[in-house]
């Protein structure tokens, strides 16, 4: 008995991670906000001319596949957000490929989220365009990247160029997500990734919760739950899964917007809402249909609409 004591010493020391064994919770790396937002176009050509002769964005650099065609189009809209356009079929779960959240570590974040039973890969890995990163599932099965991006990779050899004063935005605000399960869901992002909930709303004439915005740890911006009780059919996401860019003036960028060179190409009419949440914004859509809010930073008259008391769906 005595001699299999060391073995079995031996054993569980080489199954004890050094977390575990020194009984230090692992602690979260700095969060940054939203990286990129990655949808899926049918034409690349149409796509590049709305979001850079309508919207006004530039294009930083491509990646191509092995037969030279265009495989992803990055574009700028800051020295720390892009959005990727991906030259490919979606996988029949709407137009959102994955959108990326910017993080100080991967390689700690990676330990962090499998200290919280989150299912990560073995390793960290380079995204397409060279920074840092690992991919995981949330609750309703988004692709979500955490990204540490880097001064040598394709995305911070930018810092500094392309951005052109005819962007319609300098900012990435939000991105909207799909949710079934509202518990879930707050589980994951607030309480494993620390998010904070700022707002929630309702449509006029619905008798439950829509909506939920959960501002990113460390960042300002966040990510948007559209909740429904049954998701709707993958073929009819691409409306609903969508990205937020943030203006000081709505009337003016509509007044901008009108006078575009790629105004003549956008079949849709343009008009200013005005959201739930006290903001005013314009809603476009890509040749593809994948949605755009274009959303005033401040409510109308500075004040924040209350939060909705209606129960989720």
């Amino acid at each position: 008995m005595k001699r299999l004591i060391k073995p079995f010493l031996a054993i569980l020391c080489l199954a004890l991670s050094p977390v575990a064994f020194s009984g230090e919770a692992v602690v979260r790396p700095k969060i940054t906000g939203i990286a990129y937002y990655a949808t899926f176009v049918s034409n690349l050509e149409k796509a590049r001319r709305f979001y850079q002769e309508f919207l006004g964005y530039e294009e930083a650099f491509h990646l191509t596949k092995p037969d030279g065609s265009v495989s992803k189009a990055v574009l700028k809209v800051n020295d720390h957000q892009f959005i990727v356009l991906v030259n490919e079929p979606d996988r029949g779960e709407g137009r959102q490929d994955h959108y990326a959240i910017a993080t100080s570590s991967a390689e700690q974040m990676r330990l962090y989220l499998a200290s919280n039973a989150v299912k990560v890969p073995e390793k960290t890995a380079p995204d397409e365009f060279g920074n840092n990163m690992i991919e995981v599932t949330d609750p309703d099965g988004h692709r979500v990247r955490f990204v540490e991006l880097l001064a040598d990779s394709l995305t911070g050899a930018t810092r500094g160029k392309f951005l052109p004063a005819t962007r319609i935005s300098d900012q990435l605000m939000h991105v909207g997500i799909l949710v079934g399960k509202l518990d879930a869901a707050n589980a994951f992002y607030a309480g494993i990734l620390g998010g904070k909930e700022t707002w929630r709303g309702n449509g006029p004439d619905s008798k439950t919760l829509n909506w939920v915005n959960m501002r990113l740890h460390n960042g300002s911006n966040h990510v948007e739950y559209m909740l429904y009780k049954t998701l709707p059919p993958p073929n009819d996401r691409g409306g609903q899964q969508h990205f937020c860019l943030a203006v000081q003036d709505i009337p003016k960028t509509l007044a901008d917007l009108e006078s575009r060179p790629g105004r003549k190409a956008y079949p849709r009419e343009l008009k200013i809402h005005h959201g739930v949440d006290n903001k005013l914004q314009i809603s476009v859509r890509d040749p593809d249909g994948t949605r755009i809010e274009v959303m005033a930073i401040d409510p109308v008259d500075g004040k924040p609409a209350p939060s909705s008391i209606l129960a989720p769906p």
